[in-house]
């Protein structure tokens, strides 16, 4: 699990063109028996707090961010791996924490600018981190498929403020020619990933109740 504490983080810098789209991104309520809260965390969500909303001004103090080992990995190099992580960006190692340091570093950046009045902490359960495979990215296109489960708790108390969501992400994966090229320009898959997600937390973030 990976968790960082958000005192005296940097301002987002600014995204790059490559990530410059709106974020494609579904949320939903999630049921509270579907995951096990993270190491460290007490959600102690209620009846009353599914009726709650989000406070309007937040200041992100620490993200907590966990990819069960329960999830399958896939390496398989064909145009659709069977597996609930699938990626590429990093050279071969643990997954889990690769994907780990994708989120934890996006939220940061996502939220640095939030300095409101109510510190709050962040809970992501990783669901799914399905890229695309070499096979695909060079002989077709693809989309990154991400689906993480966020609660969002008093940093004071460690009550959640509102219902966990899961979120659905969609990033169009670049193919081919356009896949070289962008790499060739700094935007790797990472760099857009990072960036796309960076957005989408600010966007769930704004949402005033789930």
């Amino acid at each position: 699990m990976k968790t960082l504490k958000l005192i005296g983080v940097l301002a987002l810098g600014a995204m790059t063109a490559a990530c410059a789209q709106l974020p494609d991104v579904t949320s939903r309520n999630a049921p509270f028996e579907a995951t096990e809260p993270l190491l460290g965390s007490s959600p102690l969500v209620t009846e009353s707090v599914a009726q709650k909303q989000l406070p309007y001004s937040m200041n992100v103090t620490e993200i907590n961010v966990r990819a069960p080992r329960s999830l399958t990995v896939s390496e398989a190099n064909v145009f659709y791996p069977r597996g609930d992580i699938v990626w590429r960006g990093d050279p071969i190692g643990d997954r889990y924490e690769q994907i780990e340091t994708i989120f934890a570093d996006a939220f940061a950046k996502g939220t640095a600018n939030m300095n409101g009045t109510v510190p709050v902490v962040l809970d992501v359960e990783i669901a799914r981190f399905h890229s695309v495979s070499e096979k695909t990215r060079y002989f077709a296109s693809g989309v990154h498929n991400l689906e993480f489960i966020l609660t969002v708790r008093s940093a004071d108390t460690g009550i959640a403020l509102a219902q966990p969501r899961k979120v659905s992400a969609n990033l169009n994966a670049f193919g081919g020619q356009a896949a070289i090229e962008a790499d060739r320009a700094g935007h790797t898959q990472k760099v857009r990933i990072t960036g796309y997600l960076a957005q989408v937390i600010q966007e769930e973030l704004a949402k005033p109740s789930v």
